[in-house]
């Protein structure tokens, strides 16, 4: 019987993991294994716009797409070349017999000469190689390093050779010279640099200054809209004639587009013809119109202005639905007892919307920390990174120079402080309400 029921209580439990394990797999997808990939490829020198560090590489590789193009004109560049001056026709030659050795050393590798084969199969019919099995094939480090010093000093030779020579004859060394180089970008040495990119970025004073400006852009955007939307929440609780209007009204802000939203301000705060800024400076607010866009303070108070202006109604829906849930027995009692409503304010409502504020704050501090839209569209971040917030660093590297190494750092960052400010909440501030635990 007790075996019965200890094979029927196992059985309750791998049921139990076998219905939550299609959401850990869920959740390992969506959320882990970006993080994971931007982690590792932080963990190389990674960049799209050079052609030596376009791929990851742990160890010294060879592109053999690339080298087997450019060998085929660099060998026929000095076959076919016909300089001035016997000297130079010797140097040339001796150059040619060095890469040849070690082409052929290359290629005395049965696996690398067959693949050397059909990369040149594949490049005779004008397609691209896409096997990258076949595309990118491992060599010796000593191998490339001798090949690369080989390449290096020939093209010294080379441009030695240029100065001496002029016309026609100059452009020829010239080129190729350039052939020397670009077979020098196919050989690929290993771009892992571990955590280097981190270090670098710790003292990158550019990276601390976004951090600044996001913090600071988070911190008094959310405070602000936390007592704006506490007020507009209290005010259209009431019961009054109009009031599914003035709620409709309220919203339409959050429900426009970021994008359609930042455009809009960017006019309204436009140094000329923009309203906003007109006003400001007729009641005295700031010096002229123009520095609300064209000075570090003056944008960083532009988008703090626009971010209130479009998530104060969501900060005030979160906090309506936590006093919907307030009964008006309570209010009632409090009355009798003679409480007043400054009394009633703080010793009712507040701690029975805890819940609802605290669910608020964390929803919009999370939000505004990984704002990117509305500033990209509004300043881009300037002037001079003023307003440049750490997403929008880590997409002007990612995207804008191509730096994916480099940017997944910034990336692995914003997930980093964005998973301290959860905790924060989760654990500190709001541990009643996410624990569940009940004062007895």
């Amino acid at each position: 019987m007790n075996k019965m029921k200890r094979r029927f209580s196992l059985n309750e439990k791998q049921l139990g993991y076998a219905m939550v394990l299609p959401s850990l797999i869920l959740i390992a997808v969506i959320i882990l294994w970006p993080i994971a990939s931007s982690f590792y490829n932080s963990l190389f020198d990674y960049r799209l716009n050079d052609p030596a560090h376009s791929q990851k590489m742990l160890s010294t590789t060879i592109d053999l797409e690339r080298y087997a193009d450019n060998y085929y004109y660099l060998d026929r560049s000095l076959s076919e070349v016909e300089p001035y001056s016997p000297d130079v026709q010797e140097d040339l030659t001796e150059i040619h017999g060095k890469v040849t050795a070690q082409h052929d050393n290359l290629l005395s590798d049965t696996e690398v000469s067959e693949k050397y084969d059909q990369v040149n199969e594949i490049i005779a019919s004008y397609r691209p190689v896409t096997d990258d099995d076949l595309k990118y094939i491992k060599i010796k480090d000593e191998f490339a390093t001798e090949y690369k010093q080989l390449l290096g000093n020939a093209q010294e030779e080379l441009n030695e050779i240029t100065a001496t020579l002029d016309g026609e004859a100059a452009e020829e060394i010239l080129s190729i010279s350039s052939q020397l180089d670009t077979l020098d970008q196919s050989i690929l040495e290993s771009n892992f640099v571990g955590l280097a990119n981190y270090w670098k970025y710790l003292q990158d004073s550019r990276m601390w200054k976004s951090l600044s400006n996001t913090l600071i852009f988070t911190i008094v955007s959310v405070g602000v809209e936390l007592i704006i939307g506490l007020m507009v929440a209290l005010l259209i609780n009431r019961s009054f004639k109009g009031r599914g209007l003035i709620r409709a009204s309220i919203l339409v802000p959050w429900a426009i587009p970021t994008a359609v939203s930042a455009m809009m301000w960017s006019y309204l705060y436009d140094g000329q013809s923009g309203i906003v800024a007109h006003f400001f400076e007729q009641i005295g607010l700031i010096s002229d119109s123009s520095v609300l866009l064209s000075t570090a303070g003056g944008a960083m108070f532009s988008v703090i202005l626009a971010d209130i202006w479009k998530t104060m109604p969501y900060m005030a829906l979160l906090i309506l639905a936590g006093l919907q849930t307030i009964p008006d027995s309570m209010y009632e009692a409090a009355q009798v007892d003679g409480a007043n409503k400054w009394q009633q304010f703080w010793k009712i409502t507040l701690p029975m919307i805890k819940g609802s504020i605290l669910v608020a704050l964390l929803f919009r501090t999370l939000d505004a920390f990984r704002v990117f839209d509305l500033i990209y569209v509004l300043t881009g971040g300037g002037p001079a990174n003023g307003t440049e917030s750490i997403s929008i660093y880590a997409y002007k590297t990612l995207f804008s120079q191509q730096n994916f190494g480099e940017g997944s750092v910034l990336s692995v960052m914003v997930f980093i402080f964005v998973a301290i400010i959860s905790i924060i909440f989760i654990k500190f501030i709001g541990s009643d309400l996410f624990a569940g635990r009940v004062k007895k």
